[in-house]
């Protein structure tokens, strides 16, 4: 009788264990689904991912032909200050010039 008891526990026990574990792996199963579908979800885009893509892409083509504006005022700045120098030496050979005259007695205004 004794050992019967002992069978029928260790039976009820193993019964308990396998229980347990069938229960662990259908959690972890589960919990593996949702990650994976998840996942998978927080990969797909969305409309308004979409659109946002394409303000950045309409944005990081402004910037570019602004930079190219400011690229070409750049050059714009080196001729003004070019032509600049070369104004001002034109009228110092001017007064020059004047001057000459002056000097002459030839010069009428």
């Amino acid at each position: 009788m004794r050992n019967l008891l002992a069978i029928l526990a260790a039976v009820a026990m193993g019964i308990l264990a396998y229980t347990e574990v069938t229960a662990r792996l259908t959690s972890l199963e589960t919990s593996r689904e949702l990650f994976n579908a998840d996942l998978l979800k927080k990969s797909e885009q969305l409309p308004t991912d979409q659109e946002q893509f394409m303000l950045l892409e309409d944005l990081y083509k402004t910037v570019e032909k602004i930079e190219v504006r400011i690229e070409a005022m750049m050059h714009n700045k080196v001729n003004i200050e070019f032509i600049q120098k070369q104004l001002s030496k034109a009228l110092e050979d001017i007064e020059n010039l004047k001057d000459k005259v002056r000097a002459n007695g030839k010069g009428t205004y």
